[in-house]
């Protein structure tokens, strides 16, 4: 008996095909059911009334064939596993009692891997495990029965107990069937390291020799560039130094370093453009970043390469068909160009993905909305739901839809239905979210990836909103079922005029009842908060930034309340060490080893003595030539600083 068409779910045969195509095979039985045969080997062969013949063996569906014509999986073959399921089986033909225990993929034999895959597949596998590479593990439960590992490169899961011909993963087939084998592996990992845990990220492989480096000497030598002369001293000349390092990088497939070298690059070419984009402590951050990731691969008993380096991630991957639910837009500037980014949940990977298109001149988002991206606009596709087979996902989570195919995109509308999303992108309860937030990797050495924090949160109700003219700031309190509060809160941009407008018009109930905001997601002073994309209000979807200008009744005036103390003291002293960034470790005036003193002794007092310590150390080293211990005791503070600000 074929047991492994009995375990196939309508979802399962959807994830394989589509849903279209599943239900109408399921309607056409009713009429023209076909006749069923099975032959020795388990081959089973469907006849239908209207003269096509399918044929099922062993091995998954796309081993199937039809007379029908049709490429590909036709509906006649799914015709044939939906009456093969409904056919009365004999008692002695029945599924046998599931054996004792849960099955695990890790199960799976490296010769089942190969005959599956092929050789020259797992050989480029076992290239990947030996530079290490990260995967989250989801395991079976009564929820969601189908086991996944979601890899940097596409999310593979396992529709049928131990059989390889029922793998699905989002990525197109044939491209990267590899993964399938670094599912399988990483599934061993946690069986072994975390048996009980039931999602779970785990490192896989690894075996660096010892004392190979980090390989991020040249991004190291720019970064103490910068650090030395300052971006108020860097000349247009450093731009084929920082070309010539993001090739190496490039080259070497490190992916996160790479991606830190190009906002740094992006900094300093804001502030040559006067930019308000540019800000010293970003510029500072990603200076501190590349140390960090240096820093965390070198050590005895170093952190996986791949997770901190970013060498497991392909640069591009094409994704299967995909449905992509829009979760809003973001409108920013950089230089004289206005750039829209769409962020789009793909629930079978359950992560968020980033289409970005960038447009010369200063047009806000009400003007960009009628903007073309393919067949649709900005504004329909940044409140509606995408199903295309041109998406091509890269290592950070950006997603583009390939030239020459997107004829095959189609976009509706969106009834804003968030809560249909898979758990891990849908936040119904602040506490726990808060919770999530704690326990990220530090910041300086996660993976970089697009759209991480960027999550959908139900909204029980709104408790109050409020408005700081003077940082032309709108904040909004809003409560979950629970009782827990978050804070929405959106500033006002030239590039995003109506932001404001719109989004006080929704939390003041005047367009309805608001449902679910979506944003990106961080903690500040131990508060949960929301920076808004999108809105979820009645049975549409509302996006902030592509709306019009609008008035709104009168807000009132929120409280010019300091700081909560340790925050501000943090805040202070990190704008402090971006200084010496900005004018350069060569350029500081002479007051600035006081001030660096009394920031310490500020942090002393509040209890924050390593972060003070570090602090005093970097004055110390400014009495002495500015070589490159002074650098290193620079970086000790900075990332000190900005971790104890996560944690805040």
């Amino acid at each position: 008996m074929r047991t492994d068409l009995l375990a196939l779910t309508a979802d399962s045969l959807a994830a394989l095909t589509n849903r279209g195509l599943v239900k109408r095979a399921d309607k056409e039985l009713v009429s023209a059911a076909p006749q069923l045969r099975t032959d020795a080997d388990g081959t089973v062969h469907g006849e239908f009334p209207d003269g096509p013949t399918a044929s099922l063996p062993p091995g998954g569906l796309d081993a199937g064939r039809c007379t029908c014509g049709a490429t590909g999986i036709c509906r006649h073959l799914i015709g044939v596993v939906l009456a093969y399921q409904r056919a009365d089986q004999p008692a002695e033909e029945r599924p046998a009692a599931a054996p004792p225990g849960p099955w695990s993929p890790g199960q799976v034999t490296d010769d089942e891997l190969t005959a599956r895959i092929g050789a020259r597949l797992m050989a480029a596998a076992r290239r990947t495990e030996r530079a290490g590479y990260t995967a989250r593990i989801r395991r079976a439960t009564a929820a969601d029965p189908v086991p996944q590992v979601e890899l940097a490169t596409a999310t593979v899961r396992f529709l049928v107990p131990a059989d390889l011909g029922f793998v699905h993963t989002d990525a197109v087939a044939g491209s990267r069937d590899d993964v399938i084998a670094l599912a399988v592996w990483a599934f061993r990992a946690a069986d072994d390291k975390h048996p009980e845990a039931s999602d779970v990220q785990v490192d896989v492989g690894g075996d660096i020799e010892a004392g190979t480096g980090s390989g991020l000497e040249r991004a190291l030598a720019l970064a103490g560039t910068v650090l030395h002369d300052g971006a108020t001293h860097l000349g247009p000349g450093l731009e084929a130094t920082i070309a010539d390092v993001q090739r190496h990088l490039d080259d070497a497939g490190l992916r996160w370093p790479l991606l830190a070298v190009g906002d740094l690059a992006e900094q300093l070419a804001s502030y040559r453009d006067r930019s308000a984009h540019y800000r010293p402590e970003l510029l500072a951050s990603h200076i501190a970043e590349l140390h960090a990731r240096h820093r965390a691969v070198i050590r005895p008993n170093a952190t996986l390469r791949s997770s901190v380096l970013g060498t497991a991630e392909a640069a591009e991957t094409p994704l299967r068909r995909a449905r992509l639910d829009s979760l809003g837009c973001r409108i920013r500037t950089l230089g004289g160009q206005r750039i829209a980014e769409v962020y789009l949940a793909h629930s079978a990977s359950a992560m968020v993905l980033v289409l970005r298109r960038h447009w010369d001149g200063d047009a806000d988002g009400a003007t960009l909305s009628r903007r073309r991206i393919g067949t649709t606009t900005l504004a329909v596709l940044a409140a509606g739901n995408l199903v295309t087979e041109s998406a091509v996902r890269s290592a950070s989570r950006t997603v583009r839809l390939a030239t020459g195919r997107i004829a095959k995109s189609t976009v509706s509308p969106s009834r804003g239905a968030w809560d249909e999303l898979p758990p891990p992108l849908v936040a119904v309860d602040f506490a726990t979210l808060a919770h999530e937030l704690d326990a990220l990797a530090p910041r300086p050495i996660r993976a970089r990836v697009e759209a991480e924090l960027v999550r959908v949160v139900a909204v029980a109700r709104v408790q109050a909103v409020t408005y700081a003219p003077g940082d032309q700031r709108l904040d909004a309190v809003i409560i979950d079922r629970a009782g827990n509060t978050a804070t929405v809160t959106a500033t006002h941009t030239s590039a995003a005029s109506g932001r404001l407008d719109s989004l006080a018009a929704v939390l003041a109930g005047e367009e309805g009842e608001l449902r679910f905001v979506s944003g990106i997601v961080r903690r500040t002073a131990g508060s949960v908060i929301i920076e808004p994309i999108g809105l979820a209000v009645g049975d549409r979807v509302v996006v902030p930034d592509l709306q019009p200008t609008g008035s709104v009744a009168s807000l009132t005036a929120a409280d010019d309340t300091p700081r909560e103390p340790l925050a501000a003291a943090l805040i202070e002293t990190r704008d402090l060490l971006a200084e010496a960034v900005h004018r350069g470790l060569c350029h500081l005036p002479p007051t600035y080893g006081v001030r660096l003193a009394t920031a310490a002794q500020r942090l002393t007092v509040l209890g924050l003595h390593r972060v003070a310590q570090a602090v005093t150390a970097f004055a110390t080293m400014l009495t002495r030539d500015r070589d490159q211990v002074t650098e290193h005791a620079w970086v000790d503070a900075y990332l000190r600083l900005e971790i104890a600000l996560d944690l805040c």
